[in-house]
């Protein structure tokens, strides 16, 4: 079993991995106020400790993706720090901005991520234990596009289209995927550098607004079961009308609990249901609200 969860952290990304097997990963960081800041950081502190390799991937650098990094370093910890290798800058630098910068630069605890990159325990198993089943679809580094949104970066300019593209890949189970806040016009840049899987959960980029919108010949070859749209405003989003959806500003947390032949869905609020999951009853009040269930392609 692993477990997928998305925390409701106002305009802004948070997640972890709780695999099932030796490895933790948490993705990206933000949080409303130092209530939930401690609530989010004690909880995931209480299940990283189970795991003997921890990994923190940061998707890019802009504040509502990086927000209290500082803080969870002093309370969880950062020994393994995923990111695209870039020179970002900014004019104002931010308590987690000059964080994020020194994790980055940082040759003992950054691990720069590629398209196809390898890595024990990431995506390599060996005989002490298991991989995490991460898997880095993208950046290029040769490509042109990308090379343009670094330079971008390094200007201050901007840095959504940095972000990297990976999925998560539970064997014989589910097969979730992140694009951090890639933008719909670079995506369409650079859509046929990319193999799309079939996947079950897509987490929308750019928190589903619609300037980050995934065209729908990319759709299409993800074929989701589900697509997470984050926290932006309502007129900014884009519903995926067509697709099966968990809108987060109304759903809160939302956990996935992942077995070999079903995943079972959990939200925070009470009052939120879907109608697309079938019922298997896993009533668990521990993980919140339950809406329904699913099986997963890799069990199919």
């Amino acid at each position: 079993m692993s477990i997928i969860k998305s925390f409701s952290v106002g305009a802004g990304d948070m997640f972890y991995i709780e695999h099932n097997s030796d490895n933790f990963t948490t993705i990206d960081c933000n949080y409303v106020d130092e209530e939930s800041r401690d609530a989010i950081f004690s909880e995931i502190k209480g299940r990283a400790s189970k795991k003997g390799v921890t990994r923190f991937i940061s998707t890019h650098p802009d504040e509502d993706h990086i927000k209290g990094i500082s803080d969870f370093c002093e309370q969880v910890g950062i020994i393994n720090f995923y990111v695209v290798k870039n020179e970002a800058t900014k004019s104002e630098e931010t308590e987690s901005f000059k964080k994020y910068c020194e994790l980055r630069d940082d040759s003992k605890t950054a691990y720069y991520v590629y398209k196809g990159c390898q890595r024990r325990w990431m995506n390599l198993s060996n005989e002490e234990r298991g991989c995490a089943g991460i898997n880095f679809l993208w950046p290029d580094t040769s490509n042109q596009e990308f090379q343009d949104a670094l330079t971008d970066a390094k200007e201050g300019t901007a840095f959504n289209n940095i972000s990297p593209i990976f999925t998560y890949h539970m064997s014989n189970g589910v097969k979730a995927m992140w694009m951090g806040d890639m933008e719909h016009d670079f995506l369409e840049k650079i859509k046929s550098s990319v193999s799309w899987p079939e996947i079950d959960i897509l987490f929308a980029p750019h928190h589903g607004r619609d300037s980050g919108k995934v065209s729908s010949d990319v759709l299409k070859k993800l074929n989701p079961k589900i697509i997470v749209i984050g926290e932006a405003p309502s007129k900014n989003l884009n519903y995926y009308s067509g697709y099966n959806t968990i809108t987060q500003n109304s759903a809160e947390d939302i956990t996935f609990v992942c077995g070999d032949s079903r995943v079972h869905v959990y939200v925070n609020n009470f009052n939120y249901n879907v109608e697309f999951l079938e019922d298997d009853k896993a009533y668990d009040v521990s993980r919140g609200h339950y809406i329904g269930s699913f099986t997963p392609k890799g069990a199919l």
